[in-house]
């Protein structure tokens, strides 16, 4: 029993509520409000989350002086810690559990519109939504997945912008810094602004219902992150999809 058949009554739920949106209008809009409506039920989630963002922002040069006070001490440095995030308010794992909830939602979306099923029968543009780009023949076929990656790769832009941005924030801060406290910094962390672009590799495995969603969810997100993180900085995030 695979462990993702466990979410098929949520998957079958979905079915029938973008089956019965398909009456009326067309199967891909369809897939967009439906994941439109998902991701605005949502939405409290993910003001959840950037509150616990910026307040880990906020925190984040007392934590590093915490380290660089206790360093080896690590029965200090938790008890420090705990002290930190008792006066403030705050916690180390706010906005992650917001996030986690979310996977469940995610996940039923995805067994959806990757699952053989009577949805991906129909077509946009001639293109049925079960169509892997791998398929894809002629060049009507070729320019539908040309414009669901070129639209996925325009989102994934301005997540890379704002990776990119607050990269520099980071590296700015740190330089501010004495030498003694400043940071290692850590290996990989230039490659992070370029994972904006890996949704667009992940389309060009699913079918083309999934690349819909893609676009919608990615596109929602990169919306909601800049209303609710307006007039802050920046904050590294690799957004679920």
């Amino acid at each position: 029993m695979s462990v993702f058949s466990l979410l098929d009554p949520a998957v079958g739920l979905a079915h029938d509520v973008v089956s019965a949106l398909a009456q009326v209008l067309p199967t891909a809009l369809a897939i967009v409000l439906f994941t439109v409506c998902v991701r605005l039920a949502l939405h409290p989630l993910a003001r959840a989350a950037a509150r616990g963002e910026k307040a880990r922002a906020r925190l984040a040069p007392h934590i590093a002086e915490l380290n660089r006070k206790h360093k080896g001490k690590p029965e200090k440095l938790q008890a420090a810690l705990a002290e930190l995030y008792k006066k403030e308010k705050a916690s180390p794992f706010a906005g992650c559990l917001p996030m986690l909830v979310q996977i469940p939602f995610f996940s039923v979306m995805y067994r959806l519109f990757t699952t053989p099923n009577d949805l991906l029968g129909h077509t946009v543009f001639g293109v049925p939504l079960g169509l892997h780009v791998g398929g894809a023949h002629g060049a009507g076929q070729l320019v539908v997945f040309g414009l669901l990656y070129a639209a996925l790769a325009a989102v994934g832009y301005v997540g890379f912008r704002r990776a990119r941005k607050a990269a520099a924030a980071q590296a700015a801060t740190q330089a501010a810094l004495p030498a003694g406290r400043q940071a290692t910094p850590q290996p990989g962390m230039g490659l992070l602004p370029y994972l904006s672009f890996g949704t667009v590799l992940f389309a060009a495995l699913v079918p083309l219902a999934a690349g819909i969603y893609l676009v919608t969810t990615t596109t929602w997100s990169a919306a909601e992150r800049a209303w609710l993180h307006r007039g802050t900085a920046p904050v590294p995030q690799v957004a679920l999809i």
